[in-house]
């Protein structure tokens, strides 16, 4: 099995040893997105709202450039500093994923790069992976 690098600049270059995506066989595996304005190389400023949709338009270009979409996702962890953002987090969620969500895991945790207010990696599913 022959693993593949995914790097996309429509989203943020990483800010560590590592990569993006990485496509092994059928299954892409994201690296966890934190809200970085790819165009900026910032943390957006704003609510877990804004927050949120910075990370899933992240996840989203990594998954472009392995030729897969958020219908092809079968696993997400959500990593939150505030679980009391939780409600929010859920209604931004819902509007990527109106049908069919994947399996997730939602983790509160003390801090995250950068600062962020949320982070989220992915796993998706595809023959054109």
């Amino acid at each position: 099995m022959a693993k593949k690098i995914i790097s996309t600049k429509g989203a943020p270059a990483a800010i560590g040893p590592y990569s993006q995506g990485v496509a092994a066989e059928s299954f892409v595996f994201t690296s966890g997105q934190i809200p970085i304005d790819p165009s900026t190389g910032k943390l957006v400023e704003g609510d877990i709202g804004t927050q949120m949709r910075r990370v899933m338009e992240n996840l989203k270009a990594v998954l472009a450039a392995a030729n897969l979409s958020l219908a092809d996702v079968v696993k997400t962890t959500i990593y939150v500093k505030d679980m009391s953002q939780f409600a929010a987090i859920n209604r931004v969620y819902a509007e990527y994923f109106p049908d069919r969500p994947p399996a997730r895991s939602t983790v509160g945790v003390a801090s995250l790069a950068l600062n962020a207010g949320v982070e989220i990696d992915m796993i998706a599913w595809g023959p054109r992976a």
